[in-house]
C-alpha cells in the first residue's frame, strides 16, 4: 500500500456481525458418526469470511487461522448456528472471532445453546489485482467487545513473536 492510501472510517463491532445456520446432515459424517471437522472447519471459515468482508466492504481473504477449538461433537440432525464478528482490525487485516451453537434435533430444551466450537482467524482485505488494501478500524461498541479486542492484541503479539522465533531458527541453520 501507498503512504497515500486513506483508511476508511472506523466501524462499530456489531457493523461486522454475521449469523450463518444449518442443519447436519449424513453427507456431514465422518466415520465416527459424528459431524467432520472439516465440514465444521469450512462452516467456521465461511461465516468468518462474511464478517471479514462486511466489515472491510469488499473481498477479504484467509490469512490464517489461529485457534479452533472443538468442545463439543456435533451429530446429524443438530441444527447449528455459527456467529461471527471482527474483533480487531490493522491496516489491512482483521481478526474475526468465531461461535458455533448448535441445537440437539431430538432434545426439547429452555437451557441456552450448547456450544460446540470457538476460532479466530486472520483474514486480509484486498483489491481487484489481489493487493492488500486498507480496512476501516473496528470500533468496540461494548466492554465485552473491547475485552475482544485487547485479547485478539495478545493473540496478534504471539502470531509474530512465534513467526520471528522460527526465522531467526531458521536463520541459524
Amino acid at each position: 500500500m501507498s503512504e497515500h492510501t486513506v483508511r476508511p472510517p472506523s466501524r462499530a463491532t456489531s457493523y461486522s456481525r454475521v449469523t450463518l445456520s444449518r442443519i447436519m446432515t449424513a453427507v456431514d459424517v465422518n466415520l465416527y458418526g459424528t459431524v467432520h471437522g472439516g465440514v465444521i472447519m469450512k462452516f467456521i471459515d465461511d461465516v468468518a469470511g462474511a464478517a471479514a468482508a462486511r466489515h472491510s466492504g469488499g473481498t477479504a481473504v484467509t490469512a490464517s487461522i489461529d485457534e479452533i477449538a472443538f468442545i463439543e461433537p456435533l451429530r446429524v440432525g443438530d441444527l447449528v448456528h455459527a456467529f461471527a464478528q471482527v474483533n480487531w482490525t490493522g491496516t489491512s487485516s482483521m481478526e474475526v472471532g468465531v461461535r458455533l451453537d448448535a441445537e440437539r434435533w431430538d432434545q426439547v430444551s429452555e437451557a441456552a445453546p450448547l456450544v460446540v466450537a470457538t476460532a479466530y482467524l486472520v483474514f486480509v482485505a484486498i483489491d481487484a489485482d489481489g493487493k492488500p488494501r486498507p480496512v476501516p478500524a473496528v470500533a468496540p461498541d461494548s466492554p465485552e467487545n473491547e475485552g475482544r479486542w485487547h485479547e485478539a492484541e495478545i493473540r496478534r503479539a504471539h502470531r509474530l513473536a512465534r513467526r520471528e522465533a522460527i526465522q531467526q531458527h531458521r536463520s541459524t541453520r
